[in-house]
């Protein structure tokens, strides 16, 4: 395996001979991987391949313990240019680069069209421009809070600096002065429509000075320039240290087949059979295409396979539960869910990160005070991460943080939380991350901001995730459970809440229902009111609507039974078949009513074929600014609006 490790200050005679070697052939291996694949892009690939390479041969890896914690992390932004990356990561041993040659893009095979995690070297699934520079700080913040000496290098191209993300990324970087982040920015001036400056003019190299990086511009086929640019910012020989550093590489798309070279087509068009010849031909490496496309057309047909590394997750200290009384000073005590879920927070970081042994860390974006992780903060502030009004790099951050053995919590409003960043939830889902999004002020219980802010679809969209689960907590002794309970558990949870206090959920003789020895278990739901008329399925702030209105039917004779669906995904199914039994079920949420519980219900209950009717409540259009209540009564969704659809469904 050739390797330099940053030997010297220059490159020798012989370090040069053996990249040239090694670009021989992998040029030769994406012109072969693509044309047989008959889809690609070969055009980027060639351009970025000199720092790819510039890359894996300095950088601290090993292809024999690929996740090792002390290990480099090397990210590929613009995952397009996968056949480049395997290329590379194949000459390094990564795996048998037949693999590669024969399994990319084909179904079965873990060489997807866009890099993918499932081949080992690659740290994160990308393809979705302007994402990779977030999952690298994230990467690079896990470093400095785990006092690891690794380096992050995240290979970019020039199209994806148009993506707004990126700025989010750069100054997140500097704020807590990465100084072992490097982007290499691959800037072959084209993209798929024409040439970038066309397509949206920027100055890329000044973009990165304004956000406070230090910047060098190479030649990016230059062994000796992109070595020397590498080496000083690996080892932070930087004009201004403490500070990331962007070295822009100006490049040929198609570099080293002069027939395709700086022809925008082949960002994303093969080579032809013939074609492919000619340039292998050119490059001096054999000519293998015809024996390839034989064994591919004779390997038996792939299955699934994604068989994604799983990420390291830490042991948590869950600590002892807050039982938040029903009563004081014999008067009905009101708290807010998110207030529980500060306390909880706060908790959390004095059991888990004393000793300099740190598990956890929260993620905010400039409502530090609105979601209640000031406390978190006094416990251990550098632990608490102030992303700013830039949520899409706080979402992969957190993301990436995650997969680097934290229990990352990342806090905003509902419509900031998901509906704002849902590709970036739903990548990092496909990332098999462990993120932990608690988010407040969803639903109309957020009252006066208005329709823009009263988030009522984030059911609907992360339960189109497949990984996803949602946990919508009735009160504050629930959300302490549940907020304790996903701090450890493996996967990506969503815990959703409003703005307002409530009163706690109680049995009939007073006692809070959600005590001391209540443990939450997802997948599960509670019966808390029992009745044979009808039943109430109802989640997060409304089951205390539908505990009121099961009192308002009870004066009137009617007996129906309550439950809290605070499992929306996964949702418990035996509860649905137990309150079917009852002939008519109601759901009830603040939520968009055709995205949320009900629909989920209305499925099992058609899938299954239970013989009961199925009533919806929930949010039918955007509502206008008011209080809470006003809002709840409007939708029909307060108690005296839910007990009258009962009553009607009933003909009573």
């Amino acid at each position: 395996m050739f390797r330099i490790g940053f030997a010297g200050s220059h490159l020798t005679p012989e370090h040069i001979r053996g990249l040239e070697d090694l670009h021989r052939r992998c040029a030769g291996d994406i012109v072969l991987m693509t044309t047989l694949a008959g889809s690609g892009h070969p055009g980027g690939s060639l351009s970025s391949l000199h720092a790819l390479l510039t890359v894996y041969a300095n950088v601290r890896h090993d292809p024999a313990r690929p996740l090792d914690a002390d290990r480099d992390r090397v990210f590929v932004s613009h995952g397009h240019i996968s056949p480049g990356t395997y290329s590379v990561l194949g000459a390094y041993g990564y795996f048998d680069r037949e693999e590669a040659l024969l399994g990319f893009r084909r179904f079965g095979s873990p060489f997807g069209g866009h890099v993918e995690i499932g081949v080992p070297g690659v740290e994160w699934n990308t393809g979705n421009l302007g994402q990779g520079l977030s999952a690298g700080v994230g990467a690079a913040l896990a470093g400095q809070l785990h006092g690891r000496d690794f380096r992050t290098i995240v290979c970019m191209g020039d199209g994806e600096q148009q993506k707004g993300q990126i700025s989010e990324a750069r100054r997140t970087a500097v704020k807590y002065s990465l100084d072992r982040l490097v982007a290499i920015v691959d800037y072959n001036g084209l993209q798929i429509g024409g040439r970038t400056s066309d397509v949206m003019p920027q100055d890329i190299a000044a973009g990165w000075r304004a956000d406070g990086w230090n910047v060098w511009e190479v030649d990016g086929h230059d062994w000796s320039a992109l070595y020397k640019a590498l080496r000083r910012a690996y080892l932070g020989e930087t004009p201004e240290p403490g500070r990331p550093t962007a070295i822009i590489a100006r490049t040929v798309m198609g570099h080293g087949i002069p027939f395709i070279e700086n022809d925008a087509a082949y960002h994303g068009s093969t080579l032809t059979s013939d074609q492919a010849r000619r340039a292998l031909q050119g490059l001096g490496v054999p000519d293998a295409l015809d024996e390839l496309q034989s064994r591919r057309k004779a390997l038996p047909k792939g299955e699934m396979r994604h068989s994604f590394p799983e990420a390291p997750l830490p042991a948590i200290e869950v600590g002892a539960p807050v039982v938040y009384p029903p009563e004081k000073d014999g008067k009905a005590a009101y708290t807010d869910n998110r207030s529980a879920y500060g306390r909880a927070m706060a908790d959390l970081a004095r059991l888990n990160n004393a000793g300099g042994a740190r598990r956890i860390v929260a993620v905010s974006c400039d409502l530090e005070g609105s979601v209640k992780l000031s406390d978190f903060r006094r416990v251990d502030p550098e632990a608490f991460i102030e992303a700013g009004i830039q949520e899409h790099n706080a979402a992969t951050m957190a993301g990436r943080l995650s997969r680097e053995g934290f229990s990352a919590f990342v806090s905003t409003f509902g419509v900031f939380a998901v509906t704002e960043v849902f590709n970036q939830q739903r990548l990092n889902d496909y990332n098999a991350t462990n993120v932990k999004v608690v988010a407040t002020h969803c639903g109309l219980d957020v009252g006066e901001d208005g329709p823009t802010h009263q988030c009522i679809d984030y059911i609907g969209l992360l339960t189109s995730t497949f990984g996803f689960e949602v946990f919508l907590p009735a009160d504050p002794n629930q959300t302490d459970r549940i907020v304790r309970a996903i701090a450890g558990r493996p996967g990506n949870q969503f815990v959703g809440m409003g703005r307002s206090k409530m009163p706690l959920v109680t049995r009939e003789d007073g006692s809070p229902f959600y005590d001391g020895a209540y443990r939450f278990l997802p997948g599960k739901a509670d019966r808390l009111r029992e009745g044979g008329a009808a039943a109430i399925l109802a989640c997060g702030p409304i089951v205390g609507e539908a505990l009121a209105a099961r009192e308002i039917l009870a004066r009137e004779g009617i007996q129906v039974e309550v439950w809290n669906h605070a499992s929306v995904k996964p949702l418990d199914a035996e509860a649905v078949r137990a309150a079917a039994r009852t002939g008519l079920v109601l759901t009830a949420e603040d939520h968009h009513v055709d995205t949320g519980l009900g629909s989920h219900v209305s499925n099992l209950v058609a899938e299954e074929g239970l013989p009961c009717r199925v009533v919806r409540a929930g949010v039918s259009g955007f509502c206008g600014s008011g209080k809470p209540s006003e809002l709840y009564a409007a939708m029909g969704l307060d108690a005296e609006g839910l007990a009258r659809r009962l009553r009607s469904a009933l003909g009573a």
